[in-house]
């Protein structure tokens, strides 16, 4: 099944989305919806999603900067835009970004549905990273960096330190040493503080249920979730939803 991915601060643009699209026609998910181009470039590191339609004109990061970020970091993915009449052409320079359509507001369920079929003949299937190349020649420093990148945009997945020692030949001590020298806290530590951080984030949406934050993030069992972020803020996810909206 394909996944989509909805970015548009309008709510009834993100309905009208979700329901004109024949998402099972096309085997898709149903989509994931986000509020803006910072919120969505998370969304992505956490969905991976095949397909996004992207509004312009959103607070925060507008459209055109997040398609800059987002083709950059996510080439294989097809961004479908989503403009009002007045900002047509605002909407055409998008697409020099990386966008491979364009549907102008208010949304007509066939123009819809023709841009979605139009984008997923565009897909290619995923090819497996070459994670067997190995690189013996970069500095260590570098090598912390890289570590630090990967976590930050994979944190939902399950990381291994041997990744690491394998890929760029240090063991895991010495890595491990570094990167605390560096960032103050053990690999681990750091993904579990990227992980409740963002867990924090999605909590304060009242749209997204606990479980699907849970499974976002990289956890298949909830009831872990629910304890891992207890320990980190001393209250369950229920408990700091319930306090903080």
């Amino acid at each position: 099944m394909y996944k989509a991915l909805i970015v548009d601060d309008e709510k009834p643009v993100q309905i009208a989305i979700s329901k004109l699209g024949n998402w099972n026609q096309y085997h898709i998910l149903p989509p994931d919806t986000a509020g803006n181009g910072k919120e969505a470039l998370q969304a992505m590191r956490e969905l991976h999603p095949d397909l996004v339609f992207v509004d312009m004109q959103m607070p925060i990061m507008n459209g055109t900067e997040y398609l800059q970020k987002a083709a950059a970091e996510f080439p294989k993915t097809q961004y479908i835009i989503v403009s009002g009449y007045d900002d047509f052409k605002y909407a055409q320079s998008a697409i020099k970004y990386g966008a491979c359509d364009y549907l102008l507001k208010p949304i007509v369920k066939e123009e819809l549905n023709a841009a979605i079929e139009r984008a997923l003949l565009r897909i290619q299937p995923l090819a497996a990273l070459g994670e067997s190349e190995t690189q013996s020649d970069v500095p260590p420093e570098e090598v912390i960096r890289i570590i630090k990148d990967y976590i930050d945009k994979n944190y939902n997945t399950n990381i291994k330190i041997s990744m690491f020692t394998e890929r760029y030949f240090f063991s895991r001590e010495y890595l491990s040493r570094l990167f605390k020298k560096e960032y103050g806290c053990g690999i681990y530590n750091y993904v579990q503080e990227v992980r409740m951080q963002r867990a924090k984030d999605l909590l304060l949406n009242p749209d997204i249920r606990i479980q699907t934050i849970s499974e976002r993030l990289g956890y298949a069992d909830n009831n872990y979730f629910s304890k891992a972020f207890k320990n980190y803020y001393g209250m369950s996810p229920s408990q700091f939803r319930k306090e903080n909206l």
